[in-house]
């Protein structure tokens, strides 16, 4: 298989191949061609001149073409979960949650299109004012560059395509080169839509590249998932431009004392177990901490154990295991280092903590030190680590001694202790009775301190790729 990137919506096959391959098997799974130096220029300046074009789109022909998306996602719906599957390494049950999460996005994206408008505001609220009134909209800022990470290929580059679209901005799209081939799925159903020609570009180009696209002033929006570290260098290098960073955390559960009894702790095992290991725990809010209060330690703690035993996963993985391969070797070595330095620093290992070339087996430690790598990073890979509170209090300090602040999950039928949740933890956002994992892609998502900056969600991003303007009316009868 081979495929070619996308250049303001042509198909360019000429040019130099790079290969992709299966993170856990090593097969090759295809060749993409790779843009060079003229193709970034050529897709900003195409960018650029579509603006106007793409702006001016009646909201019936945004989403329009963000309807056709849901439509070919769901006749290719296989397809597209096999080659998630293919280049990421994920297991099918996460590959096919994927592509039904992105046809949700398109989907909200093509709803909030329809009614992105605006509203009308009274000026007359002192004499003087007599007869003026405000209508305020919202136009797009301009270009988007989209930049996504591995670990969801399809869904995360919908979440910069989709509200791009929706609003009427020509998006430039820059995919990772370890899994490039759902984005450029992704440019080929585009094509097929009435979008003006410029209005996407799919061009998975390395480091170097990358940055002329950050610097490129035709291109006045960045959006960024990704790390942290890659993440404020970019907003760093990019100063007179709107730049939006999903950077990740380190999502921590907290469960609290009254949520104790039998099915509540089988419930929160479950929950946990899945997501802290997901995705082989390559989720920016994949479940790196659990806080158990005491009183629960000794029923919840073995159950959660067991739960992440019962995942399967590691070199010896069938195809119903829900824990794949993480994206390279690299990773994994990192993985199986921090994991040694925790526990030769004290922490208790309860599972797992072994690793065969890019499988890390589902591990779960107890009281990990603060100090170490795991203790204060985000480990991005197959790894819980568990400790004991005995205060609410002491739980919400716990989470916001990190330098991250994505999203928190907190087990509790005290709605109190879930307002002073939301009030209290520095998070983006808090989940009431599961883990930190639940997102719906249409509520705004993002995180505080370390973990970036802006929104993502459909509206949310709407509103971060455009500027308000105001029109004042003057002399009309209110």
């Amino acid at each position: 298989m081979s495929a070619g990137f996308w250049l303001a919506g042509r198909r360019v096959d000429d040019g130099e191949f790079a290969e992709v391959r299966h993170p856990g098997s090593g097969e090759l799974i295809a060749h993409y061609v790779v843009p060079g130096p003229e193709h970034v220029g050529l897709a900003a300046a195409a960018a650029a001149e579509a603006a106007a074009e793409c702006r001016a789109l009646s909201a019936a022909d945004r989403a329009a073409a963000l309807d056709h998306v849901v439509v070919q996602l769901g006749r290719r719906f296989d397809e597209v979960a096999e080659l998630i599957t293919a280049e990421n390494g994920k297991p099918a049950i996460w590959a096919r949650a994927e592509v039904t999460r992105a046809q949700s996005t398109f989907r909200w994206a093509a709803e909030e299109a329809r009614r992105f408008g605006g509203e009308v505001q009274r000026l007359d609220t002192d004499p003087a004012m007599s007869g003026r009134a405000a209508i305020i909209r919202r136009f797009p800022i301009g270009p988007v560059l989209g930049i996504a990470p591995f670990n969801f290929p399809l869904n995360l580059v919908a979440h910069k395509v989709a509200p791009a679209i929706a609003v009427g901005s020509p998006v430039v799209v820059k995919p990772s080169p370890r899994t490039p081939l759902s984005a450029l799925l992704l440019g080929e159903i585009l094509s097929e839509t009435d979008l003006p020609a410029g209005a996407v570009s799919v061009l998975p180009v390395g480091v170097e590249l990358t940055l002329a696209l950050v610097d490129d002033p035709r291109l006045p929006i960045v959006s960024f998932t990704g790390s942290d570290v890659v993440g404020f260098d970019l907003a760093a290098r990019a100063p007179r431009k709107k730049v939006i960073l999903e950077l990740g955390g380190d999502a921590a559960a907290i469960v609290c004392d009254d949520f104790k009894s039998d099915a509540d702790l089988a419930w929160v095992a479950k929950r946990v177990a899945t997501f802290s290991m997901y995705q082989a725990g390559q989720s920016c809010i994949s479940v790196q901490r659990l806080l158990v209060a005491e009183d629960l330690a000794d029923r919840l703690i073995p159950m959660v154990v067991a739960e992440v035993r019962a995942l399967g996963g590691g070199s010896a993985a069938q195809p119903g295991d829900s824990v794949g391969p993480v994206i390279d070797e690299s990773s994994a070595q990192r993985l199986e280092a921090w994991i040694q330095e925790a526990v030769s620093s004290g922490a208790q290992l309860l599972c797992g903590g072994r690793r065969e070339g890019t499988y890390v087996e589902p591990t779960v430690l107890r009281e990990i030190p603060e100090a170490t790598s795991l203790g204060h990073n985000e480990a991005f890979g197959p790894v819980l680590g568990i400790r004991t509170f005995r205060m609410v209090e002491e739980a919400f300090e716990i989470v916001n001694s990190s330098r991250f602040g994505l999203q928190c999950g907190v087990f509790t039928h005290n709605i109190q202790v879930a307002f002073r949740a939301q009030r209290d933890l520095e998070v983006g956002g808090v989940i009431v009775g599961d883990v930190p994992s639940f997102r719906a892609d249409q509520m705004p998502y993002g995180g505080v301190k370390d973990s970036g900056t802006g929104r993502e969600g459909l509206r949310s991003a709407m509103r971060d790729f455009t500027e308000e303007r105001v029109l004042v009316l003057t002399g009309i009868a209110l």
